[in-house]
């Protein structure tokens, strides 16, 4: 049976919802993410693209580069529901799915579509669908393997769908950047380029022992599998999440205690949302401070009981940025907040008498989770993060608060 691996791709991700919400930005150049000096773009249009642009793009590169952009600072909660949304949709496709990120994923058709043509078929319409459903356009790879799916699905964009068979390898995998193999980051290629390795076809002809010299017998051998197309790593449905955190770099170091403690406020929040919509439990919480001199702190403590409330959250990486971090002065350039140790909701075992408190606590936080499904995460929110008057206009910019996508 031959094995038959999709990899879908949405295109511009963050970009494409906005413009679906607001078409009057259709056809411009669109930057998500925030702008200054410590931003970072998210994503953009294609009409952004044009000028250079490209996600993980400092901003004001990107400002340089596109003057004319328009910038949105995004809206997580809103992509994160059309992602389910078309999550759902590939489920009805096969069994096998292997998210990557908010915006892609893996699906195993093997047995579902006896060869790649039937893939493409069933890619089609699975690309119809999502623009249907959600007015959004996908690229499509189809491939015996995952390498070549992912690659495939990227050569067309947007909207393509290309079926990389492993006759074609040779017109479309070895004319690629080297870049392109999965474990050849940016020092390993600024070395192969050294030694005249700029393609893939180039490290196919390289002498083994002049790419082994570069990169290790072992790393050698890697690169030379996928170049030649080779890869048997299975598609994985359900990831088992290790740890769930947020964190922001923000656009002004943060030197007001009371700034620094509404900032641990909202990312526990954010972190005990999170817990409670995958059914989750956390017992070591996690805390990241940078400074704007770059001084990294990474601390963690373990609760007594494994939690989704944000309230023990905030006291235990309270506990850790009073006892264990040592600012000295220094403003806060970059703020997480983590939960590891995860486990379903309800396991474990259970007092004799149910806390009335904590009960209490997390039927609220359920009521709050509530209303902002429905409503927005600006339709609720606590007092103490409500930004007072000040002198700076509306606080200091959270610089990178959306994962890049492309």
């Amino acid at each position: 049976m031959q094995r038959v691996v999709l990899h879908l791709d949405m295109d511009a991700f963050y970009a494409a919802v906005e413009i679906r919400e607001d078409p009057s930005l259709g056809g411009k150049p669109l930057i998500i993410g925030h702008r200054g000096r410590r931003g970072v773009v998210s994503t953009c249009s294609y009409e952004a693209r044009k000028f250079g642009v490209r996600s993980a793009m400092p901003s004001v590169t990107a400002e340089r580069l596109c003057p004319e952009a328009i910038w949105l600072p995004g809206r997580m909660e809103l992509y994160a529901g059309v992602s389910r949304e078309i999550r759902r949709l590939l489920g009805e496709y096969s069994p096998l799915v292997e998210p990557l990120s908010i915006d892609e994923a893996f699906l195993d058709l093997t047995g579902i579509a006896p060869d790649l043509e039937r893939g493409r078929a069933l890619a089609a319409r699975l690309k119809a669908r999502i623009r249907a459903a959600q007015g959004l356009t996908a690229s499509a790879g189809i491939a015996p393997n995952k390498f070549l799916a992912k690659v495939a699905s990227d050569l067309e964009k947007p909207d393509g769908l290309v079926v990389l068979e492993p006759d074609r390898l040779a017109s479309r995998l070895w004319p690629l950047p080297v870049q392109r193999l999965w474990g050849v980051g940016p020092r390993t290629a600024e070395r192969l380029h050294a030694v005249g390795i700029r393609t893939i076809g180039d490290l196919l002809r390289a002498p083994e022992g002049a790419l082994a010299r570069v990169c290790g017998p072992a790393g050698a051998a890697h690169l030379r599998a996928l170049a030649r197309g080779e890869d048997d790593r299975p598609v994985v449905p359900d990831r088992e999440a290790k740890s769930i955190s947020e964190e922001r770099t923000y656009g002004e170091d943060l030197e007001d205690p009371d700034e620094i403690d509404r900032a641990i406020l909202a990312r526990a929040e954010g972190v005990a949302r999170e817990l409670r919509r995958a059914g989750l439990v956390g017992r070591t919480v996690h805390l990241k401070v940078r400074t704007g001199d770059y001084t990294t702190w990474t601390r963690a403590a373990s609760l007594r009981d494994a939690t989704d409330l944000a309230a023990p959250i905030v006291e235990a990486a309270r506990q850790l940025l009073r006892e264990r971090v040592r600012l000295g002065g220094r403003g806060v350039r970059l703020l997480g907040v983590g939960v590891s140790g995860l486990a379903p909701g309800g396991s474990g075992q259970r007092g004799l008498f149910p806390d009335a408190a904590e009960e209490k606590a997390r039927r609220a936080a359920l009521a709050a989770d509530s209303i902002r499904d429905r409503m927005g995460d600006a339709a609720l929110t606590r007092a103490r993060l409500l930004r007072p008057r000040r002198k700076v206009p509306a606080g200091p910019g959270e610089a990178s608060s959306l994962p890049s996508v492309d």
